[in-house]
């Protein structure tokens, strides 16, 4: 069983990429590192990809995550839009594969019930419960950091819960 791990969640973006480092250990939840990864607005698409890219190894590099959690977003104002952030999320999938990490991609929804219990769950809702989950006394948390926050807590809740169940299971001779 896991007892302890952590979780980068991601929540992607071109011009401002979110990341949230979660720590599960004796049953708790903590918060390592949040924070935004800003790309040069005057640069091409593909130098902020490389921004971002380089931005993600140096949080790997630094803090060493078990899991990378990343928000799928489906929905984009248009179709250009959607293709920016598709090539953002790919360069954070190769980002994660390339330091061997186990990756996880959660839906918008999914986050929202794993964090709020509501799947239509407002940012500002996903803001409060994230500063009340994991403690956070600052004032204010920056969207992006908190939606990152949301994944990488949804996905650690979730592997705790499965764990402890597995445990559980095999512990009472369960399958």
């Amino acid at each position: 069983m896991l007892k302890s791990f952590t979780t980068l969640g991601v929540d992607p973006g071109i011009s401002s990429c979110g990341f949230g480092l979660v720590k599960f250990y004796n049953n708790k939840f903590e918060l390592l590192d949040s924070g935004i990864i800003r790309t040069n607005a005057k640069n091409s698409t593909s130098e902020k990809l490389k921004e971002i890219f380089s931005g993600l190894n140096k949080i790997i590099k630094k803090s060493q995550p078990d899991f990378l959690a990343v928000e799928d977003s489906f929905f984009a104002k248009n179709v250009k839009s959607l293709k920016v952030m598709s090539q953002a999320k790919g360069v954070i999938l190769l980002a994660g594969a390339q330091a061997g990490l186990s990756i996880k991609e959660y839906s918008t929804r999914e986050v929202k019930q794993s964090v709020v219990g509501r799947g239509e769950a407002s940012k500002q809702q996903v803001q409060y419960m994230m500063k009340a989950l994991l403690n956070i006394k600052a004032a204010t948390l920056p969207e992006d950091a908190s939606d990152a926050l949301a994944v990488a807590f949804c996905h650690s809740q979730k592997i705790s819960n499965h764990h402890q169940w597995l445990y559980h299971g095999v512990a009472r001779g369960k399958k």
